[in-house]
């Protein structure tokens, strides 16, 4: 197990991930007392307003850091509402959203992406750091089993028909250079966590698009932090359909090298219904046994993490930090013993 050198006051946790599973783990740590928080982004997006922005502009994609800067502002609520409204009168401006244009021109009027978010968190107070995982621009491509590769995270993220192979691998195409790297400050803020959470989010569109710039893996390999999983709560067809969570956490630690420390999951079947209407999108609960021999050498932390919203399962924000407390409380208790 690899856990932190020192019991510090304020323990320093790093986020992993990208579009609504780490909106939801960064809204439950923003009120979590005694941390430091640093989310790290994935910059792949490429669909909707930020897709546009990103082909028009030539600009980093806006639209996952935006939510993650609403996750951790105060003003959450206030946020959400003026910075996810969409014009619809200017034939250039429709589509876009305010947060995404703000961004925008805060990171042309400063020179720099991560400089422009640096001002949004602070015009939002929002509690923590966050930062795109790199500064170059690239196209996310999946290469399937039949030896198709698709390009672009939307393409991805939305498979069309209802027979696709599986995805093989994935990896990034730069724009503009020969290589892609990675934004400096976050190999530090890596070097430096005492717990860095993966997930939740898309597997191969979320999360392990910042595992495979460059840079990345070789950091987790070497930090002293607690890697930790969070598993989604669904399957999702064209990326992980038919997956187990042995499946979930064996393709991560390909693509790190490196057990993870520990998984949290939910232990809380949704109902019947709902599962019917996922099942007709070919997604189905991800299965854990925590029997199998696999998580001999993982912990396991679970518990009713469900968020239901109608009929669109997610993860709550206060379940899931309530049960990071409790780890972290559990762990600090081990250290000090």
């Amino acid at each position: 197990m690899h856990t932190p050198t020192t019991v510090r006051s304020r323990l320093r946790i790093l986020t992993i991930g990208g579009g609504s599973g780490q909106y939801a783990l960064l809204s439950g740590l923003r009120d979590m007392d005694g941390i430091g928080i640093t989310a790290v982004v994935s910059m792949m997006d490429s669909g909707g307003s930020t897709g546009r922005l990103r082909d028009e502009l030539g600009i980093l994609p806006p639209g996952d850091i935006l939510k993650c800067v609403v996750a951790l502002s105060p003003h959450q609520d206030f946020a959400r509402t003026i910075l996810q409204k969409r014009f619809l009168k200017d034939r250039r401006l429709l589509g876009h959203n305010a947060g995404n244009m703000l961004l925008t021109m805060l990171s042309r009027y400063t020179g720099s992406f991560p400089t422009g978010v640096a001002a949004l968190c602070e015009i939002l107070d929002a509690k923590g750091t966050i930062l795109p995982v790199t500064t170059d621009q690239a196209t996310l491509v999946a290469e399937l089993t039949d030896g198709r590769r698709i390009y672009g995270e939307e393409a991805i993220d939305m498979p069309r028909g209802h027979q696709r192979e599986k995805i093989r691998d994935v990896f990034l195409v730069p724009h503009h250079s020969d290589a892609i790297h990675v934004y400096p400050p976050v190999v530090e803020a890596i070097t430096e966590a005492d717990y860095i959470l993966l997930g939740p989010g898309d597997l191969f569109t979320s999360i392990i698009p910042n595992l495979i710039v460059p840079g990345v893996a070789e950091a987790l390999r070497t930090a002293k932090a607690r890697l930790i999983h969070i598993m989604n709560i669904m399957t999702k067809y064209g990326e992980t359909h038919n997956f187990t969570a042995v499946d979930f956490v064996e393709k991560l630690e390909i693509y790190i090298g490196r057990p993870v420390d520990g998984v949290i999951y939910n232990s809380t079947p949704p109902c019947e219904a709902i599962c019917r209407m996922y099942a007709d999108q070919k997604s189905e609960c991800v299965r854990l046994n925590p029997d199998d021999g696999f998580w001999a050498q993982r912990r396991l932390y679970a518990g009713d993490l469900l968020e239901t919203d109608g009929f669109v399962l997610r993860h709550d924000s206060k379940k899931i930090a309530a049960l990071l407390q409790k780890v972290l409380l559990n762990d600090r208790m081990t250290a000090e013993n």
